[in-house]
Parts: C-alpha cells; structure tokens; sequence
C-alpha cells in the first residue's frame, strides 16, 4: 500500500490530470457536530474528506449581471453547473475507486443535490471540506472564497477513512466588503461574517435564493443567478487589473 504521503500525491496527480482545479484534504474533526447534523451517521462515520474544485468559465460569470436573459442563463446553467457538475463526479468516482484499491474506504458526495427540503441542504457541505482543507473560506454568501479565484469554483467532495494529510483552514479575508450582500437581487444575505458556531441561517435565507430562482424559471424557463459569485472582488481583480 503507499504511504500517506505518497497516496496524498497520487490522488492530487490524478484530480488534476482528470480535470481539477483544485485538490485539498480536510480533517473534519472540527466539524464532527455539523457534519453529524447534517448528514447523520452515514456521514460522520468517516474522518477526512478530499476537496476537489473545477473553476468556472470566467467569460460566462463575467456575463451574469445580465442573467436574466435567457442566452446568459442557458450558458450559465449548463456550463457552470451541468458540466461542470458532471466532470467533478467523474473524478470524485475514480479516486473513490483508487483509495478503494488501496484498502480504504471512500464515500463520494455527489456535486449537487439537496437531500432536506426543509433546510434545503445537501448531505454533506462541499464549502466545508474545501475550507477545512485550505482552499478558500467561508464568506458572508456562504460561498467557498478562493485567493485566487474567489468564488467562481465548483466543488465536490469525497468522504474517507484513509489517514492523508490534511490542510489548514484559512481565516476569513472579506472583512467589511459586503458586495456580494449588496448585489444579491434576493436580498437573502444578512452580511454577517461566517462563525462556525451559528447556523446558515444567520447569514443566508436560502428559501429567498429559491424564490428568486423560481421566478426566473418561470419567466425565461432557467433557474439561475449568481450575483454573489461574479460580484466577488477576488474573482474579478486580476481580470480587470489585466
């Protein structure tokens, strides 16, 4: 079997060559109570996660202030989220089976998908292990905030009992810009700063993002927005700095 180390790199070297962007290990002991509550036992019962992250096509987000018209939705929800989607569950499928020949045991979460119509949740937090690993952290659109890109990232995740070595959380970096709470055409963001010890709920009313959403799907037959992701000043400052 390879060591951790060594199956740590194996599984980067093998997300990025299928398509990723972003690869991280989570150690999800912080978080044991939330992943418990949200997604039970099924879920808890495994220590690591593995965070992959494909970036968005910057050409399209860029478009979004007008995603209310249909060519900018249509191009929006199928390649922002369709595809992408689909590529991340592709490559969440083959490192399951490779931590799998290697004698673990590897559960991965699908891209997208709510599980609880109640509280419109999935059944594992991507944001949460693509923090947790290092990538980004938590802002006040309860996205995962990237350096790099900021949150035009898609994630999926793959739950683990192989011991990999695990990242460090980032600290949060938004400090008082509250552009993506501004631009939200829902008005679903409160503009509190992410605490891990308060629910969703004081930050973002997501039955008001459906709602908007909804009314979309109705008026032009898509259901999308994405205000907070293209707003967000660390996706587009090195694009308009040139």
């Amino acid at each position: 079997m390879a060591g951790r180390d060594s199956l740590e790199e194996a599984l980067r070297g093998e997300a990025l060559a299928s398509g990723a962007d972003y690869f991280g290990v989570a150690d999800l002991s912080p978080a044991e109570k939330f992943v418990l509550e949200q997604g039970g036992e099924m879920v808890a019962q495994f220590p690591r996660a593995i965070a992959m992250g494909v970036v968005m096509p910057f050409a399209i987000v860029d478009q979004l202030p007008r995603h209310t018209e249909k060519a900018v939705a249509l191009a929006y929800h199928s390649h922002s989220y369709d595809i992408i989607n689909a590529r991340l569950d592709h490559i969440a499928s083959r490192l399951a089976s490779t931590l799998q020949r290697e004698g673990h045991r590897a559960f991965p979460v699908i891209a997208s998908g709510s599980v609880n119509a109640e509280r419109l949740y999935g059944l594992f937090s991507h944001k949460l292990a693509a923090h947790l690993a290092g990538l980004g952290w938590i802002g006040k659109s309860c996205l995962l905030i990237t350096p790099e890109v900021g949150p035009r990232v898609r994630w999926a995740s793959i739950l683990t009992d192989a011991p990999l070595p695990a990242g460090q959380a980032l600290n949060e970096r938004c400090a008082g810009c509250k552009q993506c709470v501004e631009a939200c055409p829902a008005q679903a963001f409160t503009g509190r700063n992410f605490q891990p010890s308060e629910p969703r709920e004081a930050r973002y009313d997501a039955f008001k993002c459906q709602t908007y959403q909804r009314q979309q799907q109705e008026r032009i037959g898509v259901s999308v927005c994405g205000m907070c992701v293209y707003i967000c000043p660390y996706g587009r400052k090195k694009r308009e700095r040139g």
